[in-house]
């Protein structure tokens, strides 16, 4: 029942099983895996490293594979680096085409044995399904090819220092590999080699377009505000939900981009401000979600957090969960059309959009805000920079 898949590109096809490298004819019986790829997909296959937290092969290894490991990993390395210094780019290639078959049997059996080791001893995560979804969606992202160009660009080339980074991140990147266990609270990161999506200057965007016509890209108003009244039950406001905190919490007597500061204080930085804590319940949250000890989410993520962070870790794990869920959602809403899921940026989901699919922007943004209405704004533009409201 133990296998590996040898590549994880969808197109490299090749599996590991009892000794033995399958390219067709694969054994019917293959259900447990170190992590998911593209070229075996069936919906029943467990994955360890989902277990693990996302820890490494050599985190998990049982004392007495740690050499073996160590030997094999280290000669897959030297493999990679000839293969860097020959420019093979390994996107382009199935790695059982470039390395001997041998190696490919040891290097896959020692990581059977701990797969196997990780089943036998790692406690099944409450959130396993969610996190599988959401790695499975992560994948088809980490293989959208992205479109950067300096096209239209002319603002990054009057300065050396500007046009220097626009070449290097043209250049340099082709892909977004997010890091799904790279918080403890589920906010993305992104791994080395990744295009800097996270953290790239605002005006470099505009080196990302589109493979389609448009990026459409559906984003919360004020989310994590909104996860806290959902999580206290309460009901969405249907606009602004900072104009909302200034009729109903401050009497108009604070600006909108004052009562924001002031509600994030409040919230995360722990200075009581009165007609806040009037409105909403800091205690009773805490009460239904945080046992002194670890917070647990809706979304069944358990986290080891002290008094003091706990709110931040509900809310901002809270609002991280549920963009992953819509995201995935939707991702099922546009299998087999020529639209797709380019990027997500905090709350933001990012769609590559075909015009074809213009149809469908309503249905998408009911989905993004759900049956508990959390209101959302859709901007649409031809880059990553320049996006528009659309008005719907």
């Amino acid at each position: 029942m133990y296998f590996e898949s040898i590549d994880d590109k969808s197109e490299c096809i090749g599996v590991y099983h009892e000794g033995k490298l399958y390219f067709e004819n694969f054994p019917s019986d293959l259900k447990r895996t170190w992590r998911y790829s593209g070229s075996i997909t069936d919906d029943d296959i467990e994955y360890a490293w989902l277990y693990t937290d996302g820890g490494t092969l050599a985190e998990c290894c049982p004392n007495g594979y740690v050499e073996e490991l160590q030997h094999t990993e280290q000669k897959l390395r030297a493999y990679i680096k000839t293969f860097k210094i020959a420019k093979v780019n390994l996107n382009d290639h199935c790695i059982f085409d470039l390395v001997p078959h041998d190696f490919l049997k040891r290097f896959c059996e020692v990581k059977t044995r701990i797969t196997e080791h990780v089943f036998e001893t790692y406690e099944k995560p409450a959130n396993y399904q969610h996190l599988c979804d959401t790695e499975k969606l992560l994948y088809k992202i980490r293989y959208n090819k992205l479109n950067l160009n300096t096209e239209d660009c002319r603002h990054l080339m009057l300065s050396s220092l500007d046009r220097t980074k626009a070449q290097e991140l043209v250049k340099g990147y082709s892909y977004i590999d997010y890091n799904l266990f790279g918080t403890a609270t589920g906010r993305l990161t992104t791994r080395p080699g990744s295009f800097p999506i996270l953290t790239v200057k605002k005006e470099f965007r505009k080196l990302l377009k589109p493979n389609n016509e448009l990026f459409v890209a559906l984003d919360y108003n004020g989310a994590e505000i909104r996860t806290f009244l959902d999580l206290c039950g309460y009901k969405q406001p249907p606009h602004d939900i900072h104009d909302w905190n200034v009729r109903n919490v401050y009497a108009n007597s604070l600006s909108r981009d004052e009562a924001k500061i002031e509600f994030f204080a409040w919230l995360y930085n722990g200075d009581e401000k009165e007609p806040l804590s009037e409105v909403y319940d800091k205690g009773r949250l805490l009460e239904e979600w945080y046992d002194g000890e670890y917070v647990i989410n809706p979304y069944k993520r358990k986290m080891e957090i002290d008094d003091r962070r706990a709110l931040n870790y509900l809310i901002q794990s809270t609002t991280a969960d549920r963009v992953f869920a819509k995201a995935v959602e939707i991702d099922k809403m546009l299998e087999g059309r020529k639209s797709f899921i380019s990027h997500l940026l905090h709350d933001e989901i990012v769609i590559d959009f075909h015009n074809d699919d213009r149809p469908l922007i309503k249905d998408i943004q009911n989905v993004f805000e759900g049956d508990d209405e959390y209101v959302s704004t859709i901007k649409a533009g031809k880059n990553y920079f320049e996006l528009n409201e659309l008005k719907i």
